[in-house]
């Protein structure tokens, strides 16, 4: 055997065992999940369960579709209004340029840098006298003004492919502003929309800070609710491992479906900025 094919097995071994370690914990949540709750303890955290139980999904499921409902009804607006502004940002800091936008830009990605927890306090008692505190309308205003930076920054590099005399050959036929944008922007960023997102429905449904203390009771997403599912007394760690697969199935579809398309939309935004 060559050292160039001993190389090639040095690397594959180097990459199954890495392989095997991430996936270590996905197996002990599924096993976990299927056993019964007389079967699972550290001593037997590695072996499989004596037989098939689906009733701690059954039972999960029970407990967190109401918020996994509120989780759907807050991601998908989020998501697609912050996505919508960001491009319009994005479009206007890189084909409009005008005095002081480079500034703007400047000032807009510093939110980017701001934590969560140094705002919570006047974010709550903002969102108090607008009466949107405990509502998922309040969450998704939270949520899209937060996530501008980041959508603003992917959609000016994204624009900064795309050719200024196609801009200006749009404007000389007498296109507007928004007529340009809709015509001429959009279909040409579909894979940038994509990967915005992508990136802002994983980060909105992961999200737990904001959830936590600006909604409660009813209103809360699933990942609060999956917190809760643990309970006070006694944890049903097969339950609480259940409800975790069902909480990450919507992030996971994502992935599997437009996972292509974000890598993709990712190299096309990453030439000029």
């Amino acid at each position: 055997m060559t050292a160039v094919n001993l190389g090639k097995v040095f690397k594959y071994l180097i990459l199954v065992v890495l392989a095997i370690v991430f996936l270590m914990p996905v197996y002990v949540i599924i096993v976990t999940s299927l056993k019964p709750l007389d079967e699972v303890s550290l001593d037997q955290m590695w072996a499989l369960p004596s037989s098939i139980d689906f009733s701690s999904y059954t039972e999960a499921f029970a407990n967190l579709a109401p918020n996994f409902m509120n989780s759907i009804y807050l991601v998908i607006p989020a998501t697609i209004l912050s996505a919508l502004l960001g491009g319009m940002n994005g479009y206007v800091l890189s084909k409009w340029k005008f005095k002081g936008a480079d500034t703007l830009f400047t000032v807009i990605l510093f939110g980017m840098f701001i934590p969560y927890q140094s705002i919570l306090i006047p974010l709550i008692q903002f969102l108090r006298t607008i009466e949107l505190y405990n509502t998922i309308p309040g969450l998704i205003l939270v949520h899209v003004v937060y996530g501008l930076p980041i959508t603003t920054l992917m959609f000016r590099n994204f624009y900064a492919n795309i050719p200024d005399q196609m801009i200006e050959a749009a404007k000389i036929d007498g296109a507007s502003f928004l007529g340009i944008f809709r015509h001429i922007m959009i279909p040409l960023s579909i894979t940038g929309f994509v990967v915005v997102a992508i990136w802002q429905f994983t980060n909105i449904w992961n999200e737990f800070l904001f959830a936590v203390t600006i909604t409660t009771s009813d209103q809360q997403p699933i990942m609060v609710a999956l917190q809760n599912l643990s309970g006070s007394q006694i944890v049903q760690w097969n339950v609480q491992m259940a409800g975790a697969l069902i909480a990450a199935l919507p992030t996971l579809l994502v992935y599997i479906f437009l996972g292509k398309y974000f890598v993709r939309g990712l190299l096309a935004g990453s030439v000029k900025g």
